[in-house]
């Protein structure tokens, strides 16, 4: 049977990083990207060709992942496509930094939509799919989840969110042949981390690639000990 990978957040940073990445592995046969922006996917299905050529089939799907109605009905349409969802990569991320006073509710809904709900709602959709065979779901955190981050209020408490919603669903989904991982990157150069710290220089920080390396070992086929973890990555520059 193919083996699909389904990539959310690929029109940039750290999702296109992985992207790329994975066109290199020989054990994928489709890679499904993921983002609201189809100009940026189409780069990124760009960045993979030079990278590994033709195999394995690259798919961009623009969805905004804000409108969580529709992603029952974007996750059937992968799976007829490609036969198979094995991997799912919940990468898609947003954050408009404001300290608590200056937070609205829109700030909150928009965050958490993106950053949690949307997440949940996928992994209950892909599951459906993954039941009765090995299969994999990596979400991306945050340190800013575990450490207090003083004016990013609603960032970090989603983030928080995803490494507790991945503890629980490696918990639930224990038996099913489902593995969950969370990862939280440090400082990474990447198009969020910007907004985040617009004054920091990206040079001096870890770069996408680095995290992308991290996911592909993960979700590899070799490893199988560490599910439910929350694993911190950050580089020493």
């Amino acid at each position: 049977m193919a083996r699909t990978c389904l990539i959310t957040g690929a029109s940039q940073g750290i999702g296109r990083a992985t992207a790329v990445r994975l066109s290199r592995e020989p054990w994928l046969d489709n890679i499904v990207l993921v983002a609201r922006s189809a100009a940026g996917l189409e780069a990124t299905v760009e960045a993979c060709r030079r990278e590994a050529g033709q195999s394995p089939a690259i798919h961009p799907m623009p969805y905004d992942l804000s409108q969580l109605d529709g992603i029952p009905d974007l996750v059937a349409r992968i799976h007829e496509a490609c036969g198979s969802i094995d991997v799912l990569l919940n990468i898609a991320g947003y954050a408009d930094p404001k300290s608590l006073l200056d937070t609205t509710s829109e700030n909150l809904v928009t965050t958490f939509t993106v950053n949690v709900f949307a997440m949940l709602i996928l992994s209950r959709e892909v599951v459906r799919w993954m039941q009765g065979r090995p299969a994999k779901i990596l979400n991306i955190a945050s340190t800013a989840g575990i450490t207090a981050r003083p004016g990013w209020v609603a960032y970090a408490a989603s983030k928080a969110a995803v490494v507790s919603l991945s503890q629980t669903l490696s918990e639930e989904l224990a038996g099913t042949g489902i593995k969950v991982y969370t990862i939280s990157p440090g400082r990474t150069a990447t198009e969020l981390r910007r907004k985040l710290a617009p004054e920091e220089d990206p040079t001096t920080i870890m770069q996408p690639d680095a995290v992308a390396d991290v996911i592909a070992m993960l979700v590899g086929d070799r490893e199988r000990t560490l599910d439910g973890q929350n694993i911190i990555v950050r580089e020493q520059r």
